[in-house]
């Protein structure tokens, strides 16, 4: 099979010395190519989008040239108020923000789900089923539990 293994879409390897490559564009003002490796589809748009919710970027957009290669190309053109580099750094602060805020709000639910479930009486509230409805002793939702065993 042609895929690399798990490890080495995450691990820098032998040679590898930073996960980002800046190198300006001389071509349009204010702009600059990054390649960052090790990282896919999924770090890109968050870059990306955070990236173009800075009121200084005109531009943001990635690629990824090869879906076995693990790095994506973000090319990022400013208005000149402040360089591409602190705006992709901007942007990483604030999607490293997002991400803890999420992780947060995540686990504060989780202990309230944990509460509520301790604290009633046996056989009641045991969960949520697919569509929101509370789920009754034998795990049932009460509009499909017509009162028999």
């Amino acid at each position: 099979m042609n895929a690399p293994n798990r490890f080495e879409l995450y691990t820098l390897g032998d040679g590898e010395k930073f996960k980002i490559r800046d190198s300006g564009d001389t071509k349009i003002p204010n702009a600059a190519t990054f390649r960052i490796n090790k990282q896919d589809h999924t770090m890109a748009n968050m870059i990306r989008s955070q990236l173009l919710r800075g009121a200084s970027v005109l531009f943001a957009g990635y690629k990824v040239p090869h879906p076995l290669e693990p790095y994506f190309i973000l090319k990022v053109q400013t208005d000149g108020s402040i360089s591409p580099s602190q705006a992709l750094q901007e942007a990483c602060q604030q999607v490293i923000a997002l991400i803890a805020d999420l992780q947060q709000k995540f686990n504060k639910e989780f202990e309230m789900k944990e509460i509520d479930e301790v604290g009633a009486p046996p056989g009641v509230g045991v969960g949520l089923g697919a569509y929101g409805e509370t789920l009754g002793s034998r795990g049932v939702g009460d509009y499909l539990d017509f009162g028999g065993s």
